[in-house]
């Protein structure tokens, strides 16, 4: 989701700088704004029990996150952290419904929004039961794909570790590796200088 940033200032949205590694908001923290990202990335992530992380996602520049959760009275899952220094848009909770309320198309705009968001992490959660490594990163890069604009072949660049990809696939770095190749010379995908491109 991406709100003209015009719109957000004169709601009372609030630019705010962080540098790489700062954490915006933690697990456990009331959702009290909406985050818009102007420059840089962010991860959202989760440790669980052993202390192993797993990245929910990277986004980066006209992206919004944690705007799902201002609607429930409910605590983030997960953490937002900077990958690079960053420049984000925060607008608090009660300026971003009252924005809503007064702006029918992009309230819209936003149900769609997370519509596709529901729509891609149901197809990846589907994908992740297959035992076919292929579907479950395919199921994977589509969901990540999902959340970036263009739909051109291998114009997304995965922002993830093969390490990463493992770990949110439930493969091992090995089996990412084979697989990744094998998807290369089907022409699902190309690789460049290590990187991923989908």
């Amino acid at each position: 989701m991406n709100i003209e940033p015009d719109i957000l200032y004169s709601y009372g949205g609030e630019i705010k700088l962080y540098k790489q590694h700062d954490v915006i908001y933690r697990e456990g923290d009331h959702a009290t704004f909406y985050y818009q990202i102007v420059k840089g990335k962010i991860k959202l992530n989760s440790y669980n029990e052993e202390g192993k992380e797993f990245i929910h996602n990277i986004i980066g520049e006209k992206q919004s996150f944690g705007d799902a959760m201002i609607f429930v009275e409910k605590f983030y899952v997960m953490n937002a952290i900077c990958l690079s220094d960053t420049e984000i848009i925060k607008l608090p909770k009660n300026r971003f419904i009252e924005l809503l309320k007064n702006n029918p198309e992009i309230s819209l705009e936003m149900n769609a929004c997370l519509s596709q968001r529901l729509y891609f992490k149901a197809i990846m959660l589907q994908s992740m039961s297959s035992q076919n490594p292929i579907v479950r990163l395919e199921g994977l890069l589509n969901y990540l794909k999902s959340y970036h604009e263009g739909d051109c072949a291998h114009s997304f660049a995965v922002e993830l570790t093969r390490q990463q990809i493992a770990n949110l696939t439930g493969l091992r770095v090995e089996t990412v590796i084979r697989t990744l190749k094998k998807m290369e010379h089907q022409g699902k995908l190309k690789i460049k200088e290590r990187k991923i491109l989908y």
